[in-house]
Formats: structure tokens, C-alpha cells, sequence
């Protein structure tokens, strides 16, 4: 039994989505979750300066005394992810990348659109997965513009989200994507305002949350490091922001 906590990090509060699904499973697990909060968006930044700010973190979350650490952002994930595991092979990583697989199986129309930041649809990880998929399904790519910084000032419930989201997705509905992945742990948080642009229309959203969850279950069995069934588990939040962006992560991670 291990009962040291499982590490988190996301550029901003977008990885709360992933806090969520893997609290929930994993009841007896502590959590520290570290959002940036002051130099995200990562989506438009370069990759040095993403690989930079992901180690940084990892540094935090290790010094922390985390067992297992999850980039629970898809940027940093497209950019820094192979650096981690080689670097630092005494802690495992679960990385984060857009559902494309579980997307492409189950189209009808075959058309998958995916939702990202311009950085994680550039990255490695997505090209490699894409290309698995690219003689068997059409792949629209398109950036949420706008979204991370709607989900980051919590106006998701606003007229203006409507818009931005509606300018981005209608246009994919309109070339025949009846799956829409979302590439971004931001992009969870504004589901609602996505799927009252898809109306009764028979488009599916697909999110990677729960697969990642369930990853992480797997290596606390493979390594060994689940925590105690009677474990009370404790959830730390930290950031690079004020205390006020602080208690917004906690408040967003509890769902008020």
C-alpha cells in the first residue's frame, strides 16, 4: 500500500475535468492538482517554453512527494511527455491525448472531427494516432479558439461561449463529423454549449476523462502503489496565481 498522493497538472483549470473522473473512481486516492493559472494558454506558446513550464511542474509535484503524476493537459502532454518518461524513469506518467481511436471505431458517417490547441494537433502523439486512422476515416481539425480563455474566466454559461462555441462546431457538423473529440481538458466544460449546437442531431461528443482515469488505475496495480482501502484521502490544490485563482480551482474542482 502506498498512500503518498497522486500528482496533477494542467496549464490552467482545464485538468479539473480529469480531477474529477479520477476522484471519483479512485476514492481512497489523496490528489494534488497544480494549475498554472498565470502563463496559461499553453495551446499558442512555443515548445520550449511548454517543455520549460511542464518540467517546472513536475518538479513542484515530485517535491511534493507524488507517486504518480498525471499531465493532465494536452499540450503539455504533445510536447513534454517522452521528455518525462526518459528523464525521470522513477515515476510514471499518464499523458493525455485526443480519443480518436474510440471516434474513428464508432463513426457512421465517417467523419471525426477533433478539437484541439494548435500545439496538441501538431504533436506526435496525435499525428502518429491520426495516421492509424486516415485510410479508414475522414479527420477535420479545428482549434477552439477562444475556448480555454472562456472556460479559465468561468464564462461558460455566457452568450458569448454560445457564439464561439457554435463558430467552431457548426461548421464541422456541416462537413459531416458525427463524432467530435475533445482534444483539450478545457473543452469538457463548455460540453453544454457544444451539444446545444448539435441540437437533436445524431453527433456524439467523445472525451478522453474516463480512459485516463482508468489508465491510472492500471498502473497503481502495475506499480504497485494503490493506496489503502481504509486510506481518508486529502486533495491539495496549488498554483502559480493568487489566492483568489486558488480557491476557483477548488471551487471548479468540487463543481460550485
Amino acid at each position: 500500500m502506498d498512500n503518498r498522493p497522486i500528482g496533477l497538472f494542467d496549464s490552467g483549470m482545464g485538468g479539473l475535468s480529469v480531477w474529477q473522473q479520477i476522484s471519483r473512481a479512485l476514492t481512497s486516492e489523496s490528489l494534488i492538482f497544480f494549475g498554472d493559472g498565470v502563463r496559461c494558454p499553453y495551446g499558442s506558446r512555443g515548445k520550449e517554453e511548454v517543455l520549460q513550464f511542464t518540467v517546472e511542474a513536475v518538479e513542484r509535484l515530485i517535491a511534493e512527494g507524488c507517486k504518480l503524476i498525471v499531465i493532465a493537459c494536452n499540450t503539455a502532454t504533445a510536447v513534454a511527455i517522452v521528455y518525462l518518461r526518459a528523464n525521470y524513469p522513477q515515476i510514471p506518467f499518464v499523458g493525455l491525448e485526443p480519443a480518436v481511436k474510440p471516434a474513428a471505431l464508432s463513426t457512421k458517417t465517417g467523419t471525426v472531427a477533433v478539437l484541439a490547441t494548435q500545439r496538441s494537433l501538431e504533436g506526435e502523439l496525435f499525428v502518429n494516432t491520426s495516421a492509424k486512422y486516415a485510410d479508414k476515416v475522414n479527420i477535420i481539425k479545428a482549434v477552439g479558439k477562444g475556448f480555454v480563455e472562456i472556460v479559465e474566466e468561468g464564462r461558460e454559461h455566457s452568450a458569448e461561449a454560445d457564439s464561439a462555441v457554435k463558430e467552431v462546431v457548426e461548421p464541422l457538423i456541416a462537413a459531416g463529423a458525427d463524432r467530435i473529440v475533445l482534444g483539450c481538458t478545457h473543452y469538457p466544460f463548455l460540453r453544454a454549449n457544444i451539444e446545444r449546437v448539435i441540437g437533436d442531431r445524431d453527433v456524439k461528443v467523445v472525451d478522453s476523462g474516463e480512459a485516463v482515469s482508468r489508465r491510472v488505475e492500471q498502473l497503481l496495480d502495475y506499480y504497485h502503489l494503490r493506496a489503502a482501502e481504509d486510506n481518508i484521502p486529502t486533495y491539495k490544490f496549488i498554483t502559480l496565481g493568487d489566492k483568489l485563482y486558488q480557491e476557483r480551482l477548488e471551487r471548479r474542482a468540487y463543481g460550485y
